[in-house]
């Protein structure tokens, strides 16, 4: 299957200094999908749905300050590569060129809804994500947002004093508690408006009861969830009413599952890869790959890189956090670091990867990985 079969024309385009309140007119108007934006007749950028209706900026911002940079995808692209290249490009829209030409845009949601059907072939233990950062309800927003903000995440497991899952947290519930408070309360200062709503017990803000998903159901029955609730991901855990945490699964984490191959060469899959300024795919590859070779009893099965730049900046280089994630023969595994520039982030993470690697118990021979998982997608 390749992406001519599921891109569409079906998108708004506008030039990067069109402004919001008339975009988000001509969107509800023409109901798109999508936005492509332009500078100078050349693509630029876009913007997703969500991103422009749930957008607290003013009505006067320019498009090029929503905007997201994405990967252009040619019409006739595999549809693993184009999931690769959307999750690569952290973005859930990107637009589909025939030769030099605009066809339309695809998204995240086009590729899952497509290969639907083939999702009942794994599970959500084949690719839930179980590091996960947690908040107490207690904490304030503002904590809440710096955990988002520096682990690259958008929703957070909400946990009472013992421990126990009471509800959860995403970016959308903080940025449209925001919008409905600016439309509210009108124009004017609004910095006492922020600090209060900064200061507001995380429960105040949170989803409960959560929606949720078990590990042993399969990932069709979770991605139907997230379309039925208009929800990015699910927290996992033993039952759908349990209040233990296993772990995280989105549909990025579905998107990244359908990149993965069978090939001998460790699968690297790289968030962010745009950050990379003095390191290859190739080499971040042989990093990881000379970190694993020491402990040959555990075998990888795929790989994850994500970058995220922070705002501040030294001698003109920007703070970058990394993160490496492993998915085992004996589990997952991963590392974090930040530094100034994506090379020394990715050494810091690397290094406290091998340090995690170290400590990891029970670490024991286990039987050469078939590429079960892919196997099961095979009919894509």
């Amino acid at each position: 299957m390749d992406i001519a079969d599921i891109a569409t024309p079906d998108f708004v385009e506008v030039d990067a200094d069109k402004r919001l309140g008339k975009i988000r007119s001509i969107f509800e108007r023409e109901n798109s999908r999508g936005i492509v934006v332009t500078e100078d007749g050349d693509y630029a950028g876009v913007i997703g749905e969500k991103q422009l209706v749930r957008s607290r900026m003013e009505d006067d911002t320019k498009a090029s300050a929503v905007m997201k940079s994405a990967p252009r995808i040619d019409r006739h692209e595999d549809i693993r590569e184009a999931a690769r290249m959307l999750v690569e490009g952290d973005t859930r829209i990107a637009p589909v060129y025939e030769g030099e030409k605009l066809y339309g845009i695809v998204t995240g949601n086009d590729i899952l809804e497509a290969v639907l059907e083939n999702l009942d072939a794994i599970t959500v233990d084949d690719i839930l994500t179980e590091d996960v950062v947690t908040i107490g309800e207690k904490s304030h927003v503002g904590q809440a947002i710096n955990l988002l903000r520096e682990n690259g995440v958008s929703r957070l497991p909400v946990i009472d004093d013992d421990g126990k899952l009471t509800g959860v947290l995403t970016t959308h519930d903080i940025i449209e508690f925001s919008v409905r408070n600016t439309d509210r309360q009108g124009r004017g200062d609004r910095r006492g408006d922020i600090d209060r709503m900064l200061d507001l017990p995380v429960y105040d803000l949170m989803s409960s009861p959560v929606i949720a998903a078990s590990p042993g159901e399969t990932v069709r029955e979770a991605v139907e969830r997230m379309f039925e609730n208009d929800i990015e991901g699910l927290i996992v855990t033993p039952t759908e009413s349990d209040s233990e945490i296993l772990g995280v699964v989105t549909k990025t984490d579905v998107l990244r599952a359908l990149t993965f191959t069978e090939e001998e060469r460790m699968d690297v899959q790289i968030t962010n890869i745009g950050l990379l300024e003095t390191l290859t795919r190739e080499e971040v590859g042989d990093s990881i790959t000379q970190v694993v070779d020491k402990y040959q009893q555990m075998q990888v099965h795929h790989a994850h890189v994500r970058f995220h730049e922070h705002k501040e900046k030294l001698r003109g280089t920007p703070l970058i956090q990394s993160q490496v994630r492993l998915r085992t023969s004996q589990g997952q595994v991963a590392g974090s670091g930040e530094g100034y520039g994506a090379e020394h982030a990715f050494h810091v993470a690397l290094d406290k990867l091998e340090r995690n690697v170290l400590e990891l118990k029970g670490v024991n021979a286990d039987e050469k990985y078939q590429g079960q998982v892919m196997r099961k997608l095979g009919d894509l």
